[in-house]
């Protein structure tokens, strides 16, 4: 079971904005922000529910190569509403709302890329 995933992103502020518009229609929201001057330096912004970050992007150099974050969304309109959203603040469409039989029979998904080209995904596996 994972706790929270964390990776860095090229502009925090240009990808904080994105993730709060992408995430909103699955009910996560900003519920952190830490700008550690006077330690380590480190900047970051975590998105969760309530005031338990589960999701964090961070300030420096993103990972190279494949990121996919999938994302559980508690209907398929839900998943509308994310890949609408993400596309609105700035992401790029990376696979329409939609079944994708070859996981499962109710395997509804979207993707999209964020700033830094990474497939940030919502899906739903309840049947609808």
């Amino acid at each position: 079971m994972l706790d929270h995933v964390d990776f860095a992103v090229t502009d925090l502020a240009r990808s904080r904005a994105f993730y709060e518009g992408a995430l909103a229609p699955l009910g996560m929201s900003l519920v952190v922000e830490i700008d550690r001057k006077d330690g380590d330096g480190h900047q970051g912004s975590g998105f969760g529910f309530a005031d338990r970050p589960v999701f964090w992007i961070g300030a420096g150099r993103p990972p190279s190569g494949r990121l996919h974050v999938a994302f559980a969304a508690q209907s398929r309109a839900a998943v509308d509403a994310f890949h609408k959203a993400a596309v609105a603040a700035g992401g790029i469409d990376n696979g329409a709302p939609g079944l994708r039989l070859r996981y499962h029979p109710n395997y509804y998904a979207a993707f999209v890329l964020d700033p830094d080209g990474h497939n940030i995904e919502a899906v739903c596996h309840s049947k609808e």
